[in-house]
């Protein structure tokens, strides 16, 4: 176990000693995204089976996968917080063991109410573990390896995503051990323990801030205000869009002004609180989150989508049609890959290319859609990659390009309000544009609830790359004000005046 060296003035990481020894951090800490990641895409796969052994209903699957997106989104904030006041590796650990034990107990459920519990229970620990990625990544790579850092991350994301599709269906169909879908959670068993065995041993430890704790009454009330919001998002289809619905919702917005209001008395009191307000007031961060949030809309919702049109108007077996992404996870990984290295030179405007790479892809998409009665999937694969490498451009340095703004101390808040803001947009994106190529679907024009889909991802994607811009602007106004400061790129971290 080793201590990190920080610098006294602004709490940064001295990356001069030990610096071979980051780089093992970071391969620690991107394998429990990895793990993370394949959990979300091997369970879809996983649902048909689990829902035949358990009996359970179509409201019951439903919710096993919507409470782990809910428990995760509305406590993904105090998660960061938490590493911010008790530090990066005691949290990481804490919420790699929840993440492992809670698997366990996935796979032994014995009914459909059980395993939501557990995947509630996982959602929560998972928001424990995720945001100490992100955050151990800032605080250890605010030099110029920190493009080289993000993007070895965005490369994890990608094959997480490939690696959950391909796992997940060889899992369930090889029945390995006679476990069925319960090994789609035991996986995670050995993998967890590995990961906290190498994390004891050589994560550093970074100082608990002395004389802060959490802010108990903002947790809870935060916690109220995005499950008022999120849940209805989720649940609404289902429940045909009634009147209460957009009431809860309404609710939620009133929650989250009081959260702020809550939170600026808490400061004025001399506490901590749960979010870091001056991030409130950096305008690059608040027009990196509105980025993030359009991003993520058309993220989740354009898989969904896809996968629903092939599935049911173009009759492409469901195995066929996940192999169908598994090109576009690769060109995602190799874009990832080369956005790190982009991004030293150009900053922030490769993250904009990679938005103009996406709507290329959509275009080809609804091109061939247009032309071909019957596209193949090896045809719909190939066509996907284009918008999977776009896809690749913004989403590794996009975190780094958010959270480079974000002092050291804040690292935890930031990447938590990071999380939350992605899952919300996922959440917000599957619902609307989902409703809207499902009420077009039903009419029985599949083909138009595509192109209609299509242009609101368009429309989403347009909107990230305005907010790249604006951020970027930014970045530029803060750096002329600031003498002897650095544009805020992913490959550097912008000078903290002392």
């Amino acid at each position: 176990m080793h201590q990190i060296v920080t610098n006294p003035v602004d709490n940064s990481v001295d990356n001069s000693v030990d610096s071979w020894r980051r780089w093992w951090v970071l391969a620690i800490v991107v394998s429990a995204q990895f793990m993370f990641g394949v959990d979300a895409f091997i369970v879809n796969v996983a649902i048909p089976t689990i829902a035949a052994e358990l009996q359970a209903s179509a409201a019951q699957i439903e919710a096993v996968i919507a409470v782990y997106l809910i428990a995760y989104a509305t406590l993904v904030v105090t998660g960061g917080r938490l590493g911010d006041i008790y530090g990066t590796r005691n949290v990481f650990i804490s919420g790699v063991f929840g993440f492992t034990v809670t698997s366990l107990w996935c796979g032994l459920a014995q009914s459909g109410p059980e395993l939501i519990l557990a995947r509630l229970a996982q959602g929560a620990t998972a928001a424990l573990m995720v945001p100490q990625v992100l955050a151990t990544i800032h605080l250890l790579f605010a030099d110029s390896a920190r493009g080289r850092a993000f993007a070895i991350y965005g490369i994890v994301l990608g094959l997480a995503g490939a690696a959950g599709f391909l796992l997940g269906g060889i899992l369930v169909t090889s029945d390995l051990a006679g476990l069925g879908w319960r090994a789609v959670f035991f996986v995670n068993v050995p993998f967890g323990a590995v990961i906290i065995a190498a994390a004891m041993k050589l994560m550093p430890v970074a100082p608990r801030r002395a004389g802060t704790r959490l802010d108990i009454p903002g947790a809870i009330v935060l916690f109220a205000g995005l499950l008022c919001l999120i849940g209805p998002l989720l649940f609404g289809h289902d429940l045909h869009w009634s009147p209460w619905v957009w009431l809860v919702m309404a609710a939620g917005v009133a929650i989250i002004a009081a959260f702020l209001r809550l939170e600026r008395a808490v400061a004025r009191n001399g506490g901590m609180p749960l979010i870091d307000l001056s991030l409130l007031s950096d305008p690059a961060f608040m027009r990196g989150l509105a980025a993030v949030f359009f991003f993520f809309f058309a993220n989740l919702s354009f898989y969904l989508v896809m996968t629903m049109f092939m599935q049911k108007a173009l009759q492409i077996p469901p195995l066929q049609a996940g192999l169908v992404f598994i090109p576009l996870a690769l060109t995602f990984v190799i874009a990832s890959r080369h956005s790190g290295v982009r991004a030293k030179h150009r900053g922030t405007l490769v993250l904009i290319e990679g938005c103009a790479v996406q709507l290329a892809g959509l275009a080809a998409l609804v091109a061939v859609i247009e032309w071909v009665s019957a596209p193949s999937a090896i045809v719909l694969a190939l066509v996907l990659t284009i918008f999977g490498y776009g896809q690749g451009l913004v989403m590794a340095p996009l975190s780094s390009a958010v959270l480079s703004t974000v002092k050291p101390s804040s690292a935890g808040a930031g990447s938590g309000m990071y999380g939350t803001i992605a899952q919300i947009a996922n959440a917000a994106g599957v619902a609307a544009i989902g409703a809207v190529f499902f009420a077009i679907e039903a009419a029985g024009a599949a083909r138009p609830a595509l192109f209609v889909a299509c242009a609101l991802f368009a429309l989403s994607i347009m909107a990230c790359a305005a907010f790249l811009t604006w951020m970027r602007r930014a970045t530029s106004g803060s750096r002329l004000a600031t003498p002897g400061s650095r544009l805020a790129t992913p490959g550097s971290r912008r000078a903290t005046p002392g």
